[in-house]
């Protein structure tokens, strides 16, 4: 009997799979109660954590998010204390994006919750199916690249 997640052509229904899953764990995620930031805002945060005072185009490059893109979840961030805008000392037309003290308190929850999400996600696979796993999801930004055109209907 064949999987329902194959097509009668044995192919994975990649597309699909990718999709549910996503939306699936986004969900998930946002239903946590320890929970005090989306996924993208943890996102910022991990970068400020990394190298705290980045350039706004910086932090969005890194995260896959164009000038209105970023500048949204910054604003949204701000709005909750967790991070500040400051105009760059050398370029006035340039922002930098500092965490704040609250910020940094729930950057450190934000990374336990994200090592109990990944332990949940690699739970059952062997490491080299996950680097695997990894390598194709990385290929895929390689393989659909961002198209810079459409950054300002984000």
């Amino acid at each position: 009997m064949r999987n329902k997640l194959e097509s009668k052509a044995g192919h994975h229904r990649l597309i699909y799979l990718l999709s549910v899953a996503q939306r699936r764990l986004q969900r998930w995620m946002a239903a946590q109660p320890q929970n005090e930031v989306t996924p993208a805002q943890a996102g910022l945060l991990f970068i400020l954590g990394k190298q705290d005072g980045v350039l706004m185009g910086e932090a969005g490059a890194a995260l896959d998010l164009g000038p209105a893109g970023i500048s949204g979840l910054v604003d949204r961030t701000a709005a909750v204390k967790l991070v500040e805008r400051r105009a760059d000392s050398e370029d006035g037309r340039a922002w930098r994006v500092f965490l704040t003290p609250k910020g940094r308190t729930v950057l450190a929850q934000a990374k336990a919750n994200a090592a109990e999400v990944n332990a949940a996600l690699t739970e059952g696979f062997t490491s080299a199916e996950i680097d695997v796993v990894a390598r194709w999801l990385a290929s895929i930004q390689d393989k659909f690249p961002r198209d810079f055109s459409r950054d300002s209907e984000e």
